[in-house]
């Protein structure tokens, strides 16, 4: 009887263990494919806390004076504006910044006359707008008309060109605009003879020319903002079609002044971004909106930087104070794995690049005072040997 038991336990065992394999068949078969055995959070759900403990050295003010070459202020025809903006570039150490929202005629003018009246005329520059809607023959001399007037009315150089140039601006008979389209030829050779900067922004990063899928490192934002998204070849040129319109256009004209904005959205492959320096000595990058990338990769960002220091100029694109503080860390320290401030662009750590202080200075103001006329020199170390 005792071995009959015993038999008994162990055929009772043995059918447990067969009832938990069956039981449980889609949690062994998750594990073995790497995939969670409960129910998952969704993308925007899933915010880790890390416990990586290291130094770490915020930098609320910037080490030199700053020019930002693509700011976008709130309008500056009001006092209260202007202050409350100068306020904010005094705890960073803005010394100056650009204006690059679109401004012609008189809203450039009576800009210019509030920042004067304000007692600021030496914190801000003003760059001009391009009217490109419906081109047709003699637009482009208008065009370069109003130019001229802007630039006697005080403004400084050209920009920022929207990304709509290229992408969706028709010209007068319904077609697209191509940035190097002839008829602007004029434009950008009267940019020359006046030796102002044309800042042009073309484009959006590459991801988001691309299917919206699990692979694009973009998804989130894409699917967050549905005006983000230019996969549609039917409605959009890809992006490597408007760059090559855009290098076009540059090649066409030697002797102007070209500022890429976001550094051509090459952030995330400076070997390109590389070649159009070495290509068009004349070409010039801006990088603003791109500080994921460039704290991705600290290493070969530095090199790059000190490689082409005398041709990177410092530019935030939103004006919003408290961000600007991470420009100046990624900059100016060796810290490592910090948070970005924009979780849906990016979802990985910055580190520093601790770039020296003969690149921070071209970086931040010394590049910009060479570029732009009649810049302000007050509040520049050394500007005057510039």
């Amino acid at each position: 009887m005792r071995g009959t038991g015993v038999r008994e336990r162990v055929v009772l065992s043995a059918a447990a263990v067969l009832a938990g394999l069956v039981l449980a068949p889609a949690a062994g078969q998750a594990q073995r494919r790497g995939q969670p055995t409960i129910p998952p959070p969704s993308i925007v759900e899933y915010k880790p806390r890390s416990t990586l403990v290291v130094p770490a050295h915020p930098v609320p003010r910037a080490k030199f004076p700053v020019v930002d070459f693509h700011g976008h202020p709130p309008n500056l025809s009001s006092a209260e504006n202007i202050q409350r903006v100068i306020g904010a570039m005094d705890s960073l150490n803005i010394q100056v910044m650009v204006q690059a929202n679109p401004s012609s005629g008189e809203r450039l003018t009576q800009q210019i006359a509030a920042v004067r009246a304000a007692g600021h005329a030496d914190r801000f520059v003003f760059f001009a707008s391009l009217d490109l809607r419906n081109i047709e023959a003699g637009s482009g001399a208008r065009i370069a008309a109003q130019l001229e007037e802007d630039v006697r009315a005080g403004a400084v150089g050209i920009g920022e060109i929207m990304k709509s140039f290229g992408l969706s601006i028709r010209k007068a008979d319904g077609s697209r605009l191509a940035l190097d389209d002839p008829e602007l030829d004029i434009v950008w050779q009267t940019a020359a003879r006046l030796d102002i900067p044309v800042f042009v922004h073309t484009a959006d990063p590459a991801e988001f020319f691309q299917p919206l899928d699990y692979n694009n490192e973009r998804w989130l934002e894409m699917a967050m903002f549905e005006n983000r998204r230019f996969f549609d070849r039917s409605r959009f040129p890809s992006f490597d079609d408007l760059m090559a319109e855009r290098d076009r256009m540059i090649a066409r004209h030697p002797d102007t002044k070209w500022v890429v904005a976001h550094l051509s959205w090459y952030g995330n492959d400076l070997g390109r971004l590389g070649q159009l320096f070495d290509r068009h000595p004349n070409v010039y990058g801006e990088l603003g909106a791109i500080l994921y990338d460039l704290g991705r990769q600290p290493r070969f960002a530095r090199e790059f930087f000190i490689r082409y220091q005398d041709r990177i100029l410092f530019g935030k694109d939103s004006f919003a104070p408290a961000e600007y503080p991470y420009y100046w860390r990624v900059f100016e320290t060796a810290d490592e794995y910090f948070d970005y401030y924009r979780d849906y662009h990016a979802f990985w750590k910055l580190y520093g690049m601790d770039l020296p202080d003969d690149v921070l200075r071209k970086v931040y103001y010394g590049n910009a005072l060479r570029i732009i006329p009649r810049m302000p020199l007050a509040g520049f170390p050394e500007s005057g040997s510039l």
